[in-house]
């Protein structure tokens, strides 16, 4: 009897625990949802300063002061419209962003004296042009040798089709050495303005015993020309240069004829003062 009574007692207490069970889940939903409106809360704050800023960043973007154009995405029907891009190759490289705040902190004084360099430099560059197109004419290689003035600087395009190097190689040729030698003397006596030589190939593939592609032979060319202008007394501080096989052409790679003028090696004297 007693061992049925205490039976009987333990039954009710493990029913009485089971019972209160429902109080654990509530207790961890209560957890959660405390959690989760935390969250939610902290999600709400709004830092007031860092807003400002990222409003008035949007602000000078779309006014015309940083992107070209804003002011017609702002204004819907403006009857202002963006610039139309020059019909030139691409910039080398965007200008940097320090250089957009100097240039929006000058004074109209310093506007004007900025204006006045950049026409000097115009001017120096088109007698530069001038120049190396007579020493091209003197050897005979008017149409394999040409000289523009682009925004990004004086351009001498050397088109490479056998007259500075043989097919597939990187030897500048002899009978073009003497003009690549006159118009290093001519750089190496400005002494002003960085120079990028750059080298160019048509999109045919080369696989070659030296070369695997077309970018190891357009900047081995490149290169050549450097060596040259070294030895004929240009500062290597002022050279940089670079290999970009078939990456931007003069016009379609299709025909025969336009793949002789994309095999090229260009040396740009770059722009120190913008021109605008």
């Amino acid at each position: 009897m007693a061992r049925h009574r205490r039976r009987g007692h333990e039954d009710h207490e493990v029913e009485h625990d089971e019972s209160e069970r429902w109080l654990v889940s509530f207790a961890d939903m209560m957890t959660l949802l405390f959690a989760l409106f935390m969250v939610l809360f902290s999600i709400s704050s709004v830092n007031t300063s860092k807003f400002e800023a990222l409003q008035k960043a949007l602000q000078d973007a779309f006014s015309g002061r940083v992107l070209s154009g804003g002011k017609a995405i702002m204004q819907t029907g403006s009857d202002e419209q963006p610039k139309e891009a020059a019909a030139e190759p691409p910039l080398a490289s965007l200008q940097p962003l320090n250089a957009v705040a100097k240039a929006e902190s000058l004074t109209p004084e310093q506007i004007k004296q900025e204006q006045a360099k950049a026409a000097v430099e115009q001017e120096d560059f088109r007698r530069l042009k001038r120049r190396i197109d007579e020493l091209a004419a003197k050897q005979g290689l008017q149409g394999r040798v040409t000289v523009t003035i682009r925004r990004r600087g004086l351009i001498i395009q050397l088109l490479t089709d056998k007259v500075f190097f043989d097919s597939g190689q990187a030897v500048i040729k002899p009978q073009a050495r003497k003009l690549l030698d006159k118009i290093a003397v001519v750089i190496r006596d400005e002494r002003t303005h960085p120079i990028d030589v750059e080298g160019h190939t048509d999109s045919q593939p080369i696989h070659t015993a030296r070369y695997g592609s077309n970018f190891g032979l357009s900047g081995d060319r490149a290169a050549a020309v450097v060596d040259d202008f070294i030895a004929n007394g240009v500062l290597e501080r002022r050279l940089s240069t670079r290999g970009l096989a078939d990456k931007e052409p003069l016009v379609s790679n299709s025909t025969a004829a336009g793949r002789s003028k994309n095999r090229r090696v260009e040396v740009v004297l770059a722009r120190i003062h913008n021109p605008e």
